[in-house]
């Protein structure tokens, strides 16, 4: 799962996670579909329509929790999906304060993020 993504390749594994069944792709998701594919976050239906495999959910799912992350330690008050905030508080990076009620990105948060950052730039 070592496979670096574009913004443009995420953003059709975003589209094609919301794209109902015998609708035809746009282009964003054409011009990504055969290296998406290749590389098995996308598969072909019986029918011809895209969807996303498991590696492909879990891929996707990865960034969300990426970017909520540095939602939240730019404004605490950024919005968070269910899952997201979910897993992100079962992992301790983000946690509500007690005074202001808001969520904050905790210790642990700061250091993934840090680690994700120093990887993203070694690569």
């Amino acid at each position: 799962m070592n496979h670096k993504l574009s913004i443009d390749e995420y953003d059709a594994l975003e589209q094609i996670s919301k794209l109902p069944k015998n609708v035809k792709p746009n282009a964003c998701i054409g011009r990504n579909t055969k290296r998406l594919s290749g590389i098995k976050l996308v598969t072909y239906r019986k029918d011809g329509s895209l969807e996303l495999t498991e590696m492909g959910r879990q891929v996707l799912f990865i960034k969300q929790c990426i970017d909520g992350l540095r939602a939240i330690s730019k404004d605490s008050d950024a919005p968070l999906s269910g899952p997201v905030a979910t897993f992100l508080g079962k992992k301790g990076h983000i946690e509500v304060n007690s005074e202001t009620g808001k969520t904050e990105i905790s210790v642990r948060g700061r250091e993934c993020l840090a680690d994700i950052d120093a990887n993203t730039k070694s690569n």
